[in-house]
């Protein structure tokens, strides 16, 4: 029918220019879509996801922070659902090759050659690439860019890095550690010597040495530092120079707070050397995160707080705005 027989054809709307968007799709459909994809993932990748959480149970202090990061990262997604649900789904079968690619790699870095497999960072970098080759071909580049960050924050932070990764730049970290809690425990009066990263505390001329490499370097505490620093900054501060002072902040913080664990692992030793090894040393490491994390929110709110736009600012760059619900001039 035409304009011309009394009918006006209503406009093709955008949904069906560029694709489908998610509010099309059911919700009890879309849930249990999103179940069955995720009890599949979880099948494929079960023995990543096994041993990172073992390790997580094992070395809370160290590695506990990469079962809160795939919350963390639901969370940027929840924060931009209403970009999500207003973009249109349009597969794109660049990604297809993308999930073959990553469990593949996955299959090598499991199954494959012992020079090949490089172990548990080459499985979850192969899962994250899968995940990322699932959302392009399902949602399209649209979408894709939107979960690009929050996939690639999991894809960083939320797995423990391997000891032949940390080897790279632990030693620098453990000598300033071994430096810090020697300064510390000598500023106390404590009987202390240092042979590299080794302390030696006497207790009536007996030696109780504490390796500091044993009481970690303070590179994995690094790391749940910068995952936190970035989630952060992410969505607590407005300004990119904020961010990276913010970022930046994690090293320095985390590298004082592990020499005050070696410190109190020191003092702790003139009674017993058993308080520095076994559960009671993974104990020490939670309790200092405790204060360090009220440290590193006190820096968030004084970069947050440290400019604040006037109001003469604020009203200049609000005349003139327009106002989209109704379609006026503020004046305000």
């Amino acid at each position: 029918m035409s304009a011309a027989d009394g009918i006006t054809r209503p406009p093709e709307s955008t949904a069906v220019r560029s694709g489908w968007s998610a509010r099309d799709i059911p919700q009890s459909r879309a849930i249990l879509a999103g179940m069955l994809l995720l009890a599949v993932l979880c099948a494929v990748f079960y023995k990543f996801i096994e041993t990172q959480v073992i390790w997580a149970f094992d070395e809370p202090a160290d590695w506990g922070h990469t079962l809160v990061v795939p919350f963390i990262s639901g969370y940027f997604v929840y924060l931009r659902r209403a970009e999500l649900a207003e973009s249109p789904l349009k597969a794109n079968w660049l990604g297809f090759p993308i999930i073959l690619l990553g469990v593949a790699s996955y299959i090598a870095a499991t199954f494959g050659p012992s020079w090949f497999v490089l172990h548990h960072n080459a499985r979850g970098l192969a899962m994250g690439m899968t995940l990322l080759g699932l959302a392009l071909q399902i949602c399209g580049w649209r979408v894709t860019k939107i979960l690009l960050f929050p996939l690639a924050y999991w894809v960083v932070f939320g797995q423990s890095v391997s000891d032949r990764l940390l080897q790279l730049v632990t030693q620098r970290m453990q000598d300033w550690s071994a430096i810090g809690a020697w300064g510390m425990l000598s500023v106390f009066g404590i009987d202390v010597d240092r042979s590299g990263n080794v302390l030696s505390v006497y207790v009536n001329g007996d030696p109780r040495q504490l390796n500091v490499a044993e009481a970690c370097s303070g590179m994995r505490m690094l790391v749940a530092f910068l995952a936190l620093g970035v989630a952060i900054a992410y969505t607590g501060l407005a300004r990119n120079w904020q961010r990276a002072i913010l970022i930046i902040a994690g090293f320095p913080v985390a590298l004082g707070v592990n020499v005050l664990r070696v410190f109190t692992l020191g003092v702790l030793s003139l009674w017993s050397t058993d308080f520095a090894t076994g559960d009671f040393h993974s104990f020490i490491g939670l309790v200092w995160l405790v204060p360090a994390l009220f440290f590193y929110l006190g820096i968030l709110w004084f970069l947050s707080n440290i400019f604040v736009d006037s109001p003469t600012a604020v009203k200049a760059t609000s005349v003139g705005t327009p106002d989209k619900a109704k379609g006026a001039t503020r004046e305000d």
